[in-house]
């Protein structure tokens, strides 16, 4: 087993666990961006509608659970830590402990399958610039791959799509359509992800494809994009999940089945944007309309985080994928996913 790795470190988004935080939270996550004050007030809503509180930090406390759990009992002793990007535990915090407690190189796994500016070379952004704040003995972190198209991440969407397929009345699951959504980003930045560019929407087109074929081979499916959040004039991926539900129903389709197929867990842009506003669009135009869970804590995406950490730590060990499209690599290019060019604050 390579001894170059001493811990583990979850890497991730952050959320807001109190109305207090609310705000602050979404200061952070915008800051340098120039949106509008009334734009973050009203996203503050959608918080406020679920008490303040995102779920992202409890399903992250879940998932640090299970994936301790499933390390002792495949004996690999490496301590696990959690750190953000957004909010507490932020992640410089947590070097800080890391180093404290005598790590010297972690393994970092990221909450985000894909690759794209915000889903990975960010990360790596945001590592550098904890590592720098901490100084002297900060930990070095190397960045887990992608895996769009394992089957710990692949198998648990299929089922998810087969169980909200059968919620729907009999009949009209032959029908039925399934829309895989995942979250949205500025075209340019799309263009440059991955070495030659489109790298995220071929690989959520590839996650799509692969969960459909496992559930619901005889069924039409489509890929909308949600949770869009970028000046209008600016072009983002498209169509909106709730644009396409409008088409849908007006080509004459009946049921939809919305698979979240971007997202590892029902965090609150699953909550709002396909449970409130995909669904109340659904309800408007006639469609049923079931939403598909993600991931979470599955056995299977747990063991897939384990079977990652084996990649890097025992030589030869398999790289496992469903599909034509090759493991993701290890180390990014550096021309990968560049930072996106910022609009100047309004004055």
């Amino acid at each position: 087993m390579d001894d170059r790795y001493d811990a583990i470190l979850l890497l991730s988004f952050g959320g807001p666990e109190g109305p207090d935080d609310v705000m602050p939270f979404l200061e952070n996550v915008t800051r340098g961006r120039g949106i509008p004050r009334e734009r973050l007030t009203a996203v503050a809503e959608h918080y406020h509608h679920f008490g303040g509180v995102s779920p992202i930090n409890g399903q992250n406390r879940a998932l640090l659970t299970a994936l301790r759990t499933e390390l002792a009992e495949h004996g690999v002793d490496l301590p696990v830590y959690w750190g953000n990007r957004n909010w507490d535990p932020y992640l410089a915090d947590t070097l800080r402990r890391m180093r404290d407690d005598g790590v010297r190189r972690a393994l970092g796994f990221a909450t985000s399958a894909f690759s794209s500016y915000s889903g990975c070379r960010q990360y790596h952004e945001d590592i550098a610039r904890a590592r720098a704040e901490v100084g002297d003995g900060a930990p070095e972190v190397d960045k887990l791959r992608h895996y769009f198209n394992h089957p710990g991440f692949v198998e648990p969407h299929a089922d998810a799509v087969r169980a909200a397929l059968a919620s729907l009345p009999g009949p009209r699951r032959v029908g039925a359509r399934l829309v895989f959504t995942a979250h949205s980003i500025p075209v340019t930045m799309d263009a440059s992800s991955g070495p030659a560019g489109g790298l995220y929407s071929t690989q959520l087109r590839e996650s799509a494809r692969l969960v459909a074929e496992s559930a619901a081979p005889d069924l039409a499916w489509d890929l909308a994009w949600q949770s869009r959040s970028g000046p209008p004039q600016v072009p983002w991926l498209e169509p909106d999940v709730n644009d396409h539900l409008a088409d849908l129903a007006e080509r004459g389709v009946t049921d939809v089945v919305v698979s979240p197929v971007g997202f590892v867990s029902d965090h609150l842009e699953v909550l709002w944007d396909l449970d409130n506003e995909a669904a109340g669009t659904a309800a408007k135009l006639g469609l049923g309309f079931a939403r598909a869970a993600t991931p979470g804590t599955d056995p299977r995406f747990v063991a897939m985080i384990r079977e990652l950490v084996a990649e890097r730590l025992e030589p030869g060990c398999p790289r496992r994928v469903l599909g034509a499209m090759p493991p993701s690599h290890d180390l990014c290019p550096l021309d990968c996913c560049p930072a996106p060019r910022r609009r100047p604050a309004a004055s």
